[in-house]
């Protein structure tokens, strides 16, 4: 799909910013989702529950929305014997996704969710690029039948699961976005750093419309990565989604501690670092979507804010380093855990 034909594309070129959505996982769980649950069973089972997800995101003034299709990979499923639903499944959350979209009086992005397949790829894992690229190409055909505008690949840490999204991507002729998650003292899980990744999407055959960072840490964390984007002056739009504070386990529950005026004071901050398309992790509601948004309308751009200006107002790092000097550990290994 050429990009000038997208929607996601004509609406970055006519605004300065957008407003993404927030956390899928969070609403699901505040709607009765069980740990261990596959999320998007339920795009089969309660319809009725995804549509008022993505409709708390459009109500409160979002321009995009992901759909309840982050573990919707054939890896993931296996884990709920539904490796066979894929297209199914996606397509389904798509669905859905586009009625909302399509009802909401105004123009509304249905992006199609992909997170990591969970697997490690090669040669520390077992995955191979090969298959890593069929279980994308095979959720991105489920999400464009259902009608996604966009996939959006997420909480990425291996570089090449990166570049094997956007192949898989690119065999669905479907335009995307796509963001890692920088989480070990400004680097992926896997190693990667802001640097890293921006000479990455530069190099891509079939590049993003967009491409940032979400997840991580706190939303502090996040924005010291958008920094380090923004310096290389990219040629894409950068993506901000950051998590609504830093989790914390209060009476059994995981609860972020970032307040929705926090979460405004981040998002106009990540417009001045740089991003356009911005949006919350997990933790966030659309409590905080709505003052992200009043504040984008009203407070006017600033300048590009020193570290000082953002721990200031969102907390502190939770590490020195940044991840572009040699003070970072370079990876390590463990599973994704799921969005929240």
């Amino acid at each position: 799909m050429a990009s000038s034909q997208n929607p996601l594309a004509n609406l970055l070129a006519s605004r300065d910013w957008l407003l993404a959505d927030g956390a899928t996982g969070t609403a699901l769980f505040n709607m009765g989702l069980t740990s261990g649950d596959a999320p998007e069973l339920w795009n089969v089972d309660q319809p009725d529950k995804i549509k008022a997800l993505y409709q708390g995101s459009v109500n409160a003034g979002s321009d995009l929305f992901l759909t309840n299709s982050f573990g919707g990979n054939a890896s993931r499923l296996k884990l709920h014997d539904a490796q066979a639903r894929v297209f199914e499944l996606n397509k389904a959350a798509a669905e859905i996704g586009r009625d909302v979209a399509d009802a909401s009086g105004r123009q509304v992005i249905v992006a199609g969710s992909v997170g990591p397949t969970g697997d490690i790829m090669e040669p520390m894992g077992t995955l191979t690029y090969a298959s890593a690229v069929e279980m994308f190409h095979e959720q991105a055909e489920g999400l464009k039948a259902g009608g996604a505008d966009v996939l959006w690949v997420e909480t990425i840490s291996a570089p090449e699961e990166f570049k094997a999204a956007a192949e898989g991507f690119a065999l669905a002729g479907m335009a995307w976005c796509g963001t890692m998650s920088f989480d070990t003292a400004g680097r992926t899980m896997m190693g990667t750093t802001s640097t890293k990744m921006v000479k990455m999407v530069d190099k891509l055959a079939h590049p993003p419309l967009a491409f940032g960072a979400n997840c991580g840490v706190g939303a502090s964390d996040l924005l010291r990565t958008i920094l380090g984007f923004s310096a290389l002056s990219p040629a894409l739009p950068l993506v901000a989604k950051g998590n609504a504070g830093i989790p914390k386990y209060v009476e059994g529950h995981i609860h972020y501690d970032g307040t929705p005026d926090l979460m405004a004071d981040y998002a106009t901050l990540a417009r001045d670092s740089g991003a356009t398309i911005i949006g919350g992790c997990c933790g966030t509601t659309p409590q905080h979507l709505e003052k992200m948004r009043d504040a984008l309308e009203n407070r006017p751009k600033g300048p590009r804010p020193q570290l000082e200006d953002i721990s200031a107002a969102l907390g502190g790092f939770s590490s020195a380093s940044d991840g572009t000097d040699d003070a970072a550990p370079q990876q390590r290994i463990t599973r994704r855990r799921k969005r929240g």
